[in-house]
């Protein structure tokens, strides 16, 4: 078997923090990415990265997640936008975005809150509600302007991001944000202490597009961006396995699959570093380890992709690297310092030798 793990924030985005990286066992992993072949390239967004698995430079991020939804045939007509509910709040005298994993939402209040919007902007388009954290928009028009995905902002800066200010996209955000400021289940959370759906964020414009081809035989995932990749190219799409064996007892052994383990992604958005160490050690147990073993054996190539804040971190084992014993691996804090230092020194490719 040919595998592709896409793992983003694979590395802690801060790597002084002891009390998260510091002692974290990872034999398998170590082992792993001592006997691989390492590459760094250019930081990307977790979208983008597994929307580049694909051969998508410029995916339609909106169309694709939703075809991946329980009930996504919606997105097979017109022009999509993801149309994310999120919180603004002023921090230090900047707008900092924080998405609905960072607070509760349920699904009534979103289910509300997207019955107003569609009165309010129906010569807009059509929202969408598949979850109450997920939301969409169908344009009537063609929408060009492009906002970063969601994992890149949240939980950042706003006004750094905003390509064009001035774009209509942006000028009818503004309206949307001051009816919803005013919407009677806003005005409940406040009064409630919660957090307000006080905006969207639009990004991932565009019709659903059509993939020809690609190395993979299935896409393992719960994400529903990665199901409706697979979707859209005409593969498998099980949901992710619970671990190696697992993925070894029912796909394929001859094929080429992918599986997206994105267990590491909320903890490192929401900053919070003892669940982004559980998910790493559950990791480690369920796939590194297990990895370690069956290398050469019956996995014959493993690339590791990790979209992390150090850039893109690929390792590329064949089972033929299990022979180099001469290679000594590095605890994840001690390879977390020499990605940050390189990356002070210089931010192109390159490898922590």
């Amino acid at each position: 078997m040919r595998l592709t793990l896409l793992v983003p924030e694979l590395i802690w985005p801060e790597p002084n923090d002891q009390l998260t990286l510091g002692k974290l066992s990872a034999p398998g992993f170590e082992w792993l990415a001592s006997h691989a072949t390492f590459a760094r390239q250019p930081k990307i967004a977790f979208e983008t990265a597994l929307a580049r698995l694909f051969d998508l430079d410029d995916a339609p991020f909106g169309a694709l997640r939703l075809l991946g939804e329980a009930d996504g045939t919606a997105a097979r007509d017109g022009h999509w936008l993801c149309a994310d509910p999120v919180h603004l709040r002023f921090h230090h005298e900047r707008i900092i975005l924080a998405d609905a994993g960072a607070f509760d939402l349920d699904m009534d209040e979103a289910r509300a809150l997207v019955a107003a919007l569609n009165t309010q902007f129906a010569d807009v388009g059509v929202f969408y509600t598949a979850t109450a954290r997920r939301w969409y928009l169908r344009t009537n028009a063609t929408v060009d302007e492009k906002f970063p995905p969601i994992s890149k902002i949240a939980g950042r800066r706003l006004d750094s991001e905003l390509s064009d200010k001035q774009g209509a996209l942006t000028r009818w955000l503004n309206e949307v944000q001051m009816f919803l400021h005013g919407h009677p289940i806003n005005e409940r959370r406040q009064a409630a202490g919660k957090p307000a759906v006080n905006s969207l964020w639009l990004w991932g414009g565009g019709p659903l597009p059509t993939i020809a081809e690609t190395k993979f035989a299935a896409a393992w995932s719960d994400n529903p961006l990665a199901t409706g990749l697979a979707i859209a190219a005409d593969i498998e799409a099980p949901p992710c396995p619970p671990d190696l064996s697992g993925l070894l007892a029912d796909a394929d052994p001859h094929t080429s699959q992918l599986v997206v383990l994105d267990s590491l992604l909320p903890p490192v958005l929401y900053e919070n570093g003892e669940d982004w160490r559980n998910a790493w050690m559950a990791l480690e147990r369920d796939w590194f380890l297990p990895l370690r073993a069956e290398l050469g054996r019956r996995v014959e190539t493993v690339n590791i992709v990790a979209p992390t804040i150090y850039g893109q971190l690929n390792w590329t084992l064949h089972g033929k690297d299990r022979w180099k014993f001469w290679r000594q691996g590095r605890p994840p804090a001690d390879l977390a310092k020499a990605l940050a230092e390189e990356q002070a020194e210089k931010p192109a490719e390159g490898s922590p030798k």
